[in-house]
């Protein structure tokens, strides 16, 4: 796939409180119109300070147990291209496994399977997003990164559910998600017969799974997503995704990849 040619804004110096023309432009009538690009940039740089100040507060919370995280945070086009069929519908933050942890795991993996590594959704990764009805928070393992949703399932299968259970119901408010089924599985309500179900559907490489809170933001009914806490709100929910995050994604503390290891 051809790069895309994007310079990563800088984050905002701190928090801001998402505006109405912060989903506006990302209607249907204004998400082809470059000449909101600019308008779409502020929110992007709102989502980077979003994604910069929960990647420095996960750091934080590893360290105090004595553990390490490397985290590194990315953002989405702001602008139409081809690589987003000419019209922005959502802007995202992406927080990843940082340089030395893809470069382990290249190792692990071999150059020809971790060759599109560095594309931060073939990663598992999470994420802060707004789009013209709704914000985001979630951890999704796209297909692509089929090397994480397999270290889950072996992790599963070597583990049973009894780990996992306690780290999916301690998210309520989140719904578990198979790829764009219509069927979801409610955290804080979750029994080892439906994570069962789940696992016996999904297929890493094949699908994507999502761990994911959408707060609606309609036209005309925005006021609580335009309220000044938002932004520490959705800190917060990512902080609070991180431990299922380290417990699925491959890392040296959480290596089971491969069956042998």
């Amino acid at each position: 796939m051809a790069q895309v040619q994007d310079t990563e804004p800088k984050p905002l110096a701190e928090l801001a409180a998402f505006e109405e023309g912060d989903f506006h432009a990302l209607s249907e009538s204004l998400g082809r119109d470059p000449q909101y690009n600019d308008r779409r940039l502020v929110t992007r740089r709102k989502l980077a300070a979003v994604a910069k100040f929960a990647v420095d507060a996960l750091t934080a919370d590893v360290e105090v147990g004595g553990g390490k995280l490397e985290l590194q945070a990315r953002t989405s086009l702001h602008a139409p291209h081809m690589f987003n069929h000419m019209r922005v519908r959502r802007i995202w933050a992406y927080i990843t496994r940082g340089k030395k942890e893809k470069a382990r795991l290249k190792l692990v993996l071999g150059a020809e399977l971790a060759k599109d590594l560095d594309s931060s959704y073939r990663n598992a990764y999470l994420c802060v997003a707004i789009e013209e009805a709704a914000l985001e928070v979630s951890l999704r393992i796209h297909p692509d990164a089929w090397f994480d949703g397999q270290n889950l399932v072996h992790r599963t299968q070597k583990e049973g559910f009894a780990l996992l259970l306690p780290f999916l119901n301690d998210l309520a408010g989140f719904r578990l998600k198979l790829d764009n089924w219509k069927g979801e599985w409610i955290c804080g309500q979750l029994t080892a017969d439906k994570l069962h179900e789940f696992f016996r559907y999904y297929k890493p490489g094949e699908h994507g799974l999502a761990v994911e809170q959408r707060f609606p933001a309609p036209p005309g009914t925005r006021g609580g997503a335009l309220a000044p806490d938002v932004p520490a709100r959705l800190v917060a929910e990512l902080r609070r995704l991180a431990p299922l995050y380290r417990l699925a994604a491959w890392s040296e503390e959480s290596d089971h990849l491969f069956k042998s290891r």
